[in-house]
């Protein structure tokens, strides 16, 4: 197969989907990988580093998809990249679409087979493509919200593990998953308060077991969550569900019951986010006030630290890649499950249900498609 690696678009976009370590499997299995001019740079992988593991340097972004029959990403094609697009070319990358219907319907004109990380599944419901970006975006949510604390970003100034004689920050974290559990662990080992809600009484009974003394776990409902916003100095939502968008847990009357300087960091603003009133920032301005609250919305944060984000994303999604190419998008499909549930579109047909509900769209079962 023709495998092609773009540089990544997207404001302060870093990562690439392919390490030299990858280019080397695809060209021992017999593909053909080319590779943007400085794709990996951002992450300290150079030019030569992909030549000398048997990948072609292509100066340009048309020129990659033109010869491309599989194109590997990290994040969603934008709009100067729909037109580059071909009928029948499968697209493999996080797409979300459950939070743009911009880039659903360019998909559905393009015909393309989209195939989507966040929505390939095991068996047991987890999501091995989702995961290690997940455990990224967690920490780094107590990172930058501990930063957006500080006075002259905005926030209330306080210091999130308090100091001897004065009280450590309180950090609500709403959802107990992945986002939610690595969200809790930073900010517990910085010596903050934190309560981490879910509706799921099981996984709170797990997370009592296995997190410090200063973490506390609470059932998630509305009542709770109005009572705990109030005392709470950063709010963390890291709340998921596969391939559609994600429920809107505080509201903007909410906001007003929160103390001036509070943070608010939107773990889930790919798939539409899970405040009321947040919408997608960047890293160059990633941050908004409203009634006094700041809200921190960055829609790749783990693209800020590239190193690390691609060497646990590419880890994961090689494996699943790999059998794309040997197989074909189909056949993969069709022998590996856990690669079907990946499928959002083929054709132009919306086939995974999510997607099809969150704009009211035609949904086509996979059934004889595939």
């Amino acid at each position: 197969m023709i495998i092609g690696v773009p540089k990544e678009i997207k404001n302060n976009e870093n990562r690439v989907a392919v390490t030299p370590a990858g280019i080397n499997e695809f060209k021992r299995q017999g593909h053909t990988v080319y590779v943007q001019k400085q794709a990996g740079i951002g992450s300290g992988f150079s030019d030569e580093a992909y030549t000398a593991a048997g990948a072609e340097i292509l100066p340009t972004i048309e020129a990659v998809y033109a010869q491309s029959e599989m194109i590997i990403k990290v994040k969603e094609p934008i709009e100067s990249e729909y037109p580059l697009i071909k009928e029948g070319q499968l697209i493999f990358t996080y797409f979300h679409f459950a939070s743009s219907r911009a880039l659903t319907m360019a998909m559905i004109e393009r015909k393309a087979i989209c195939l989507a990380y966040e929505t390939v599944e095991r068996a047991d419901r987890s999501l091995p493509l989702l995961i290690p970006m997940s455990e990224v975006a967690g920490r780094m949510a107590v990172q930058e919200g501990a930063k957006y604390l500080e006075k002259p970003m905005g926030g209330c100034g306080i210091l999130l593990g308090g100091v001897a004689g004065v009280k450590p920050a309180n950090v609500l974290v709403l959802g107990g998953g992945i986002v939610g559990t690595q969200a809790a662990k930073m900010a517990a080992g910085l010596g903050a308060h934190v309560t981490i809600v879910d509706i799921s009484l099981a996984r709170l009974r797990h997370l009592e077991e296995v997190m410090p003394a200063n973490v506390d776990t609470i059932i998630s409902n509305e009542y709770n969550i109005k009572e705990l916003i109030k005392d709470s100095h950063l709010i963390i939502g890291g709340v998921l569900i596969p391939g559609a968008k994600a429920p809107s847990l505080i509201t903007r009357d909410m906001l007003k019951l929160m103390r001036p300087g509070t943070v608010l960091v939107d773990v889930a603003i790919d798939q539409g986010g899970c405040f009321e009133t947040s919408h997608a920032t960047t890293h160059a301005d990633p941050t908004y006030v409203i009634d006094e609250v700041v809200h921190y919305c960055v829609a790749n944060m783990p693209g800020a630290v590239p190193y690390t984000s691609t060497l646990a994303l590419t880890n994961s999604s090689l494996p699943y890649a790999l059998q794309l190419a040997n197989k074909g998008w189909r056949r993969a499909c069709q022998e590996n499950a856990e690669l079907k549930k990946g499928l959002n579109m083929i054709h132009g047909q919306v086939v995974f249900k999510g997607v099809a509900e969150a704009w009211n769209l035609q949904y086509t079962p996979l059934e004889g498609l595939v």
